[in-house]
């Protein structure tokens, strides 16, 4: 399918791609071997105060990340 560029720098994906994809507004773009690849990206709202307080249940700290690698690196 061809899709034009303006002189904006925009490009309108073709409608027959985007009802082949999940709802998405955010892609990532990146050049690869001279072809240009757009992946969705989806976002998600979180609640930091929820994540927060489950950081607290869990008693984990910065070092818990570090520990995490070192334990599956011992499996």
């Amino acid at each position: 399918m061809l899709a034009k560029l303006t002189s904006k720098n925009q490009i309108t994906i073709p409608k027959k791609i985007m009802e082949r994809l999940p709802p998405v507004e955010h892609f990532d773009v990146e050049l690869r071997d001279g072809v240009v690849v757009m992946t969705p990206v989806f976002r998600y709202q979180a609640d930091l105060s929820i994540i927060r307080d489950k950081i607290r249940q869990l008693n984990l700290t910065p070092d818990s990340v570090h520990e995490a690698i070192e334990w599956a690196r011992r499996k």
